[in-house]
């Protein structure tokens, strides 16, 4: 069980580092700097799309992250 644990921990750890590294930042480029207030006002409907997607799988891997790690814990060595 201790082994399974963390087997699928690290296949989650992976999976979330991918997947915040394929995430855009807040303000990408010279047009965050241009623009960032503007788009601070305007912009709440900016996730869309991957984005989105991205922002929901970050969600769901960094739970399972924490569930783990606390069962891990629990379980002991």
């Amino acid at each position: 069980m201790h082994t399974f644990l963390i087997v699928l921990l690290v296949i989650v750890s992976l999976g979330l580092i991918a997947v915040v590294l394929l995430q855009s930042g807040k303000s990408a480029g010279l047009s965050g700097a241009i623009s960032g207030g503007a788009e601070q006002l305007f912009g709440k409907q900016k996730a869309r799309g991957l984005d989105l997607i991205l922002q929901r799988i970050t969600i769901v891997l960094s739970v399972l992250f924490f569930v783990i790690t606390i069962a891990i814990a629990y379980f002991g060595v």
